[in-house]
């Protein structure tokens, strides 16, 4: 089992990576939550594989469990869905002193987290991320949230989990899209400020393209070190800047274009990480159109991404739409968009709102099909 340590300014904790840590987190959790009751949280689907083995760890280890089934998918990470769990905490007693687990994936784990955070002005919170993406990317750094019609996440908190378990065995169950979907967030930690780390991968896409069939093993050593690799970049920038003030914005890279593809299609088009991946490709094609980026490191980052598999542009999106949905995010500072952009591989900077006629060439580049 691998362990990273967070340490932000208002709380430490440990994400603990490793097989088969469903069935044993009881007793490690005891070191790190002193709490009576908690509710877990988890969709139908993953509930049916897993909640059992949840449950039974943690009874065994003395805590009081209570389960809350909620649909899936992102129009349900909202205001209702969250208070349909506020009235399941009411109902099971849960207290200041209690805790709220949320067993799934991103949307998940956002939404209980946002629940925990707002719940009796804050209770205990912990992660068992059972997707790629949200083992990588929204477990760690306590980023809570729900959307509002208007945009993804406008509705959220600042709120770091107690602990982290990610069990590397569940991700064989998981169908292969989302696992490469979940990649994408690695691959953007690789571009952030780890290209050993995207190299490795750039590698592992060219032994795919070469026609090696399987080049990753879900629940493998290498994902698992890949796993940690991120987590260890992502740290070292969620411990420097906890709430988004400055540094920490680079983890937005791929994300102000990857919402706006979301936004557009009404999250029912894109996997949140295949949004991510092509928001990567858009903003390397932004930033060589500005003349930030060299075009060997645009072809290299848009070759990775068609590697990840993300699907083509619907029919029916349009750059006005995805304009639009631009002017809400929830990134933006005043009348500004600010977006992250790759300089090479390894290294991002801020650019604020980058010229119109730069972001509608970009934008047809991507529904045309010419990011190639």
């Amino acid at each position: 089992m691998l362990k990273v340590q967070i340490d932000t300014r208002s709380k430490s904790y440990p994400v603990y990576i490793g097989d088969h840590l469903l069935s044993r987190m009881g007793p490690v959790l005891k070191n790190h939550l002193d709490a009576r009751a908690i509710l877990v949280v988890s969709d139908a689907h993953v509930a049916h594989l897993y909640a059992g083995r949840c449950w039974e760890t943690l009874r065994q280890a003395g805590y009081r469990v209570e389960l809350a089934e909620i649909a899936g998918g992102e129009p349900h990470k909202s205001l209702e869905s969250a208070t349909g769990l506020y009235d399941r905490a009411i109902a099971a007693g849960l207290h200041r002193g209690d805790a709220v687990l949320a067993l799934g994936g991103g949307i998940t784990g956002d939404l209980a987290g946002f629940v925990a955070a707002t719940y009796l002005r804050g209770i205990s919170f912990v992660q068992v991320p059972t997707t790629l993406l949200a083992m990588v990317d929204s477990s760690v750094g306590g980023k809570v949230a729900v959307n509002h019609p208007r945009g993804k996440n406008l509705i959220g908190a600042f709120y770091q989990p107690d602990a982290v378990f990610a069990d590397t065995a569940v991700l064989q169950t998981l169908p292969e899209r989302e696992f490469y979907a979940g990649l994408a967030e690695v691959v953007k930690c690789g571009l952030i400020g780890d290209p050993g780390l995207f190299l490795r991968l750039e590698a592992l896409s060219r032994r795919s393209r070469e026609g090696e069939k399987k080049v990753l093993d879900p629940s493998g050593l290498l994902v698992k070190k890949l796993i940690a690799r991120a987590i260890l970049l992502k740290r070292n920038v969620v411990c420097q800047d906890e709430r988004e003030e400055d540094l920490r914005r680079v983890l937005n890279l791929g994300h102000t274009f990857g919402h706006a593809l979301e936004t557009s299609t009404g999250y029912t088009h894109y996997l949140h990480g295949e949004a991510v991946a092509w928001g990567l490709a858009l903003a390397a094609r932004l930033a060589r159109r500005l003349n930030l980026l060299q075009e060997l490191d645009e072809q290299r980052i848009i070759r990775i991404v068609r590697w990840l598999g993300p699907p083509a542009a619907p029919g029916f999106l349009t750059r006005d739409s995805l304009l639009e949905a631009l002017q809400f995010d929830k990134k933006r500072e005043g009348v500004d968009s600010i977006f992250v952009l790759p300089l090479r591989i390894g290294r991002v900077s801020f650019f604020r709102s980058p010229p119109l006629d730069a972001l509608q060439a970009t934008f047809d580049d991507f529904l045309q099909g010419r990011l190639a």
